[in-house]
């Protein structure tokens, strides 16, 4: 079991960051610009998940908390 599921910054926080802002880029603008720019933002998020992944956590739990505190820092 887990023992400490605490979130510190490290490996995917840089494309966590830059997915929040191509995501919120991305609800400005219209048409397929904005499908595009909405998917590389999801890509990035690979990054981290496989990170996850690879340490044994739970991935989707960590990228949830991940989103949480990268949607609590202001620009």
């Amino acid at each position: 079991s887990l023992q400490n599921d605490s979130v510190v910054a490290g490996g995917g926080a840089i494309e966590m960051e830059l997915s929040k802002f191509l995501r919120d880029y991305s609800r400005t603008i219209p048409g397929k610009q904005q499908l595009l720019i909405g998917a590389y933002a999801k890509a990035l998020e690979i990054i981290p998940r496989q990170l996850c992944d690879n340490a044994g956590f739970d991935a989707t739990n960590i990228l949830n908390k991940l989103r949480a505190k990268h949607a609590q820092v202001g620009p």
